[in-house]
């Protein structure tokens, strides 16, 4: 007979359930959870450019582990007319649990907070923003005859956690495609800031770079290109390597990004390390030192 789904609202932690319920999980559905853990939120459209390739199988799977509680959702209101906001899913109490039997700790020590008021957040719009980002490099990387890869996605908990007395960058991210690679730090911005106040945080960045020795760029995703160009009037001139451009349907990984002080055509993400050649040269002599 096959497990039967723990009640929903009523999860049933005791050690037979999450003995169950880890039975059913496979490495992709591990995978989903961690990713929930680390980056709070996220939707079902950003989950399947992550793990899946239709929409139906996305539905399915999500279901499935919405019916063991590994998983819980909810849909944000929209203003009417606005159309339906997609649902938004966060790792449940048994997926928490299963994640901490799997890495030998606790949930406590996990730092599991079924609390968080992340669905009520004014932050909810940024976060879902940043992953989106993520979501639209894992979706590149994924596509035939692509050879492409997210090697790092660090969210901005553990940003903060490593460099937060200098510099809180939304996220940390090391892209790789075609052979090149590139690190980079993303300011996901959503226009509710003054340009001065974006400006004032490349002087963070500034310091992050000459306390660590290692000078990684900024990249600054804008919602318009309106926004974008006043930004660049206001950058004209950066401490640190900075390059800009516009959220777009088809995300980040294309020929989208233009350097400060630079008007030549838009880089892939890729390659926009050719704009700064002393990076790859101080990288050489880091691996050769």
């Amino acid at each position: 007979m096959p497990a039967q789904p723990i009640p929903a609202g009523q999860p049933r932690l005791d050690r037979a359930a999450l003995t169950a319920l880890a039975a059913r999980l496979t490495p992709r559905d591990y995978d989903i959870l961690t990713h929930l853990h680390q980056h709070r939120v996220l939707t079902t459209h950003q989950l399947q450019r992550i793990f899946f390739g239709i929409p139906q199988a996305t539905r399915k799977r999500l279901g499935t582990l919405y019916a063991l509680n590994a998983v819980t959702r909810f849909r944000p209101w929209a203003p009417y007319g606005a159309g339906s906001r997609p649902t938004h899913w966060l790792l449940g109490r048994a997926g928490a649990a299963v994640l901490a039997i799997r890495d030998g700790i606790t949930v406590k020590e996990l730092g599991y907070n079924p609390d968080h008021p992340i669905a009520v957040s004014s932050r909810l719009s940024h976060q879902v923003g940043v992953n989106d980002f993520f979501s639209y490099l894992h979706h590149h990387a994924r596509q035939p005859d692509t050879c492409a890869e997210v090697k790092a996605w660090w969210p901005e908990r553990r940003c903060a956690q490593l460099w937060g007395d200098l510099a809180r960058p939304d996220a940390y991210g090391r892209w790789a495609e075609n052979g090149r690679e590139i690190d980079f730090f993303l300011e996901h911005d959503t226009g509710s800031e003054t340009l001065a106040k974006v400006a004032a945080k490349l002087h963070d960045y500034a310091n992050l770079a000459e306390a660590t020795g290692i000078t990684t760029p900024v990249l600054l995703w804008l919602p318009s290109s309106t926004r974008e160009t006043n930004l660049r009037r206001v950058l004209a001139t950066t401490e640190v390597p900075v390059a800009t451009a516009v959220q777009n349907e088809d995300g980040p990984a294309g020929p989208v990004w233009m350097p400060i002080r630079s008007e030549q055509p838009r880089l892939r993400l890729s390659t926009l390390a050719d704009a700064w050649p002393h990076l790859a040269r101080a990288r050489e002599e880091q691996t050769d030192a």
